[in-house]
């Protein structure tokens, strides 16, 4: 299939002015829109797929990383996978992802993650359901926190960079949290034509202890405060944040923010009155077994050692039997073993991200072990539910 079409960067003029076109069809976005984001992401970012004379789709590569037990994992995001509309069903989208994930592994990234806008397309080459995409929802009425420990200082002239280290020191803790690409963090800053971004520190300026950035919205329901971001490092902030949301009772109707499928900052509420508005899970691909394994932070103070059985139809290489050390939080990866782990690529996915355990996973008909090596997976891949609070 791969050798009907022609896979290649986006340079010309000419394919730019074309992939617009296709883009805005794809994404039904306005006039414009998409070259907006090309030259936010780069041009020199996209992949193109050339079939029957012309070019019918294309790609964007975001160079990034997630944090995993811990530690940053280089991690490349997909997005706009879009192909025109005469030629979807010519297997062109499959090419241009088969395509890209070769370039990827051969330029040493270990892991892929992307929104699907369909499933199947992206789990034939290898992705799965890897972590949780989820949007809440609370009346400001029901917030009910009046406590406000914490100052709130307004960030003027809002520029991202002021908000790096507070976020890295979330992301490091959280299972599946993005090291940002810049244009991910333009987006939650940059206001459309039609917003106004606000942004606070919480607590001094010199010293905040976290920091909220969000708009306001007049809808047919209702006001809508939405929280666009958010970096809450103690107790003390989460209290200041609910308050300063619950003040703004009178002229909000609803708040609206994103968090995991078990939000913990719902404890701080009176009543279980919180609800997920609006929820998707977004899938993650192991381009090369060796360096993600080996890149990840596993629990610390356990010793074990997982033997793996991993099919690969894409990526060859990673075909075959490995066994995982893990010792003092790391793990090291050499070839051979007892294969007593046998596993799809795809499914390697979400036990690499703990979304699923390996006993859920055997339920589901998505690997075969042995007792010991369901135990030693289990361990080793314990960690929190996996989320991220960015759409790319």
């Amino acid at each position: 299939m791969m050798a009907q079409f022609e896979y290649s960067t986006l340079a010309h003029p000419q394919d730019i002015q074309q992939m617009k076109y296709i883009l805005e069809q794809c994404f039904i976005s306005a006039l414009g829109g998409e070259e907006a984001y090309i030259n936010l992401i780069g041009v020199e970012n996209f992949r193109i797929i050339r079939g029957f004379e012309q070019l019918i789709g294309g790609l964007a590569t975001l160079d990034m990383a997630q944090w995993w037990g811990g530690v940053r994992v280089p991690m490349t995001g997909i997005a706009v996978v879009g192909i025109s509309p005469e030629y979807r069903g010519s297997g062109a989208a499959i090419a241009l992802m088969e395509h890209t994930l070769k370039e990827l592994y051969a330029r040493g990234v270990a892991i892929s993650a992307l929104y699907p806008a369909v499933q199947s397309l992206y789990r034939k080459v290898g992705y799965e359901q890897s972590g949780s995409w989820c949007i809440w929802e609370v009346a400001t009425r029901n917030i009910q926190v009046r406590e406000q420990p914490l100052s709130l200082e307004p960030v003027a002239n809002i520029n991202h960079e002021v908000f790096h280290e507070l976020y890295q020191q979330q992301a490091r803790l959280t299972q599946g949290y993005l090291d940002r690409h810049p244009g991910i963090w333009q987006r939650i800053i940059q206001p459309d034509e039609k917003e106004t971004v606000y942004a606070y520190f919480i607590g001094p300026k010199d010293q905040p202890q976290g920091y909220i950035i969000f708009t306001q919205e007049r809808t047919e329901d209702g006001e809508v405060l939405w929280v666009k971001d958010w970096v809450l490092r103690t107790v003390a902030a989460a209290q200041t944040f609910w308050s300063f949301l619950a003040n703004h009772r009178f002229q909000i109707h609803q708040v609206r923010w994103k968090s995991s499928a078990t939000d913990s900052l719902t404890l701080l509420l009176p009543e279980q009155t919180a609800k997920i508005w609006r929820e998707s899970r977004w899938l993650l691909r192991i381009v090369d077994v060796v360096k993600a394994l080996e890149a990840r932070g596993y629990p610390s103070g356990i010793q074990a050692e997982l033997h793996l059985e991993i099919q690969d139809n894409l990526l060859t290489e990673n075909n075959g039997k490995f066994i995982l050390s893990v010792a003092n939080g790391r793990g090291e990866v050499t070839r051979g073993g007892k294969g007593e782990l046998q596993l799809n690529i795809r499914e390697l996915a979400p036990l690499y991200t703990s979304l699923f355990t390996p006993y859920h996973l055997q339920q589901a008909g998505k690997l075969d072990g042995t007792e010991t090596a369901i135990l030693a997976a289990t361990q080793i891949f314990a960690g929190a539910s996996p989320w991220m609070p960015d759409f790319f």
